[in-house]
């Protein structure tokens, strides 16, 4: 019998355990990291925001001249199914569209490849540990990278070009850090290897709008702070203005909102998650559970 215990994926319209799911090694997604993806949370049996996901899911195929051939119908019902099949009941969940192989031989014609959608789901994933999260997360401020530049790789159509990412992971952890954000180079911070940062001073939140992805979770974030009184600004974020906030605090989907007690040598809230911050972080896992944002899986009976 098959383990999906591991995690399960959905390619070539199969669904199999994780470790059995493969793509060419010639594929586009492969060679040139030529793909777009989207992650969906899956909490206690249901999917979180499901639809918001698809929604920039398809925005991003669009913005890369992408057709996987299914409609958002077929991209559900593959999705469901799979996360069905693993019996998952919190899950990370990614859906995946590759530029794919040329379908004649040796063009470097991207309209020449046969583009084509996979998912793949395995244990939820936190970006930060939980009990971490809890704490409060130190974060490094890298001083020799810089993000990207979004007239180059358009952050918000979600990728693999983690290049930059990856380096500002090894300055950090090697400092001891956690995490990592990036500025740009106009001197303002941007984001991070799988979160958006928020700012909060004198009752003001202020987020990046350029060079971030536009995120889920980040939307989310900005609803609760509007919802609790607090006005919520989507402008450039100076770092100057970044070190010298009352509390800054993380979005990801994996795990909701994570409040910042130190980047680099500048504590926060005298070295303890902030608790605004803390209030986000809860009503945030309250809202998983909401059936307003929910759309339950219909998993096997095993009774």
């Amino acid at each position: 019998m098959s383990d999906f215990s591991k995690g399960a994926a959905w390619i070539r319209g199969q669904i199999v355990p994780i470790s059995e799911a493969t793509i060419s090694v010639t594929d586009w997604a492969v060679t040139h990291s030529d793909v777009t993806y989207d992650v969906v949370p899956v909490w206690n049996g249901a999917f979180f925001r499901r639809d918001a996901y698809l929604a920039r899911f398809e925005a991003s195929m669009s913005a890369l001249r992408m057709d996987v051939g299914m409609d958002r119908d077929a991209i559900v019902r593959a999705l469901d199914g799979m996360v069905a099949r693993s019996g998952l009941r919190r899950a990370y969940v990614a859906m995946v569209a590759a530029r794919g192989t040329p379908l004649i031989p040796g063009s470097r014609d991207p309209r020449d490849c046969a583009n084509h959608f996979y998912a793949w789901c395995v244990p939820y994933i936190h970006v930060v540990r939980p009990e971490q999260a809890e704490a409060g997360v130190a974060v490094h401020l890298s001083k020799t990278l810089q993000r990207i530049p979004p007239a180059s790789v358009d952050p918000r159509v979600k990728n693999y070009h983690w290049g930059d990412f990856t380096a500002g992971l090894f300055e950090a952890k090697d400092a001891r850090f956690e995490t990592v954000l990036l500025p740009d180079g106009a001197g303002n911070v941007t984001e991070g290897p799988g979160f958006n940062v928020f700012a909060l001073k004198d009752g003001r939140v202020a987020t990046p709008r350029e060079g971030a992805l536009h995120g889920i979770t980040r939307d989310t974030v900005i609803r609760m702070a509007r919802d609790m009184g607090y006005e919520v600004e989507e402008r450039a974020l100076p770092v100057t203005e970044l070190l010298d906030a009352d509390e800054v605090f993380l979005s990801t989907s994996g795990g909701g909102v994570v409040p910042v007690v130190r980047i680099d040598d500048r504590h926060f809230s005298n070295g303890a998650a902030g608790p605004v911050a803390l209030a986000l972080r809860s009503r945030y896992f309250e809202l998983l559970d909401d059936p307003a944002y929910r759309s339950d899986i219909d998993y096997p009976d095993t009774d």
